[in-house]
């Protein structure tokens, strides 16, 4: 089976990667990294590269972790994980949550939402770490 997880190059997005990497190494599971687009200030909606993903990987000591990328900037984030996850026939998914306000802890944003209500596999939700 596979792991599917929603990756960014933000603090959720590393966090949910590094979540991935751990279930994967206790289970031998392919990991799927779904890119998707995110708001980058300098330039606009984006995604991360390939290069980009495996520099993360390379980052977390997983350079040779059997894994797949998918990359998606057209597509609802949470559809394109959802979908993703049906192909691969997932086992788990694993998303980044990010804090919006006081309150966030108490609402999920859309795209997590769609994820959580939408897997037909367990859902695993992470938030980022705190800054220093």
């Amino acid at each position: 089976m596979t792991i599917v997880v929603g990756y960014s190059p933000s603090g959720q997005g590393r966090a949910a990667l590094r979540a991935a990497l751990r279930q994967q190494r206790r289970t031998g599971e392919v990991l799927a990294i779904a890119s998707h687009r995110y708001d980058d200030p300098e330039i606009g909606m984006t995604s991360a590269s390939e290069q980009q993903i495996r520099e993360a990987l390379a980052a977390e000591g997983a350079a040779a972790a059997e894994v797949m990328i998918r990359s998606c900037s057209e597509q609802d984030i949470g559809e394109f994980v959802l979908a993703l996850a049906e192909e691969v026939s997932a086992s788990l998914v694993v998303f980044g949550l990010r804090r919006k306000s006081r309150i966030g802890k108490l609402n999920l944003g859309a795209s997590a939402r769609r994820i959580v209500l939408g897997a037909r596999c367990p859902v695993l939700t992470v938030k980022a770490e705190p800054a220093a």
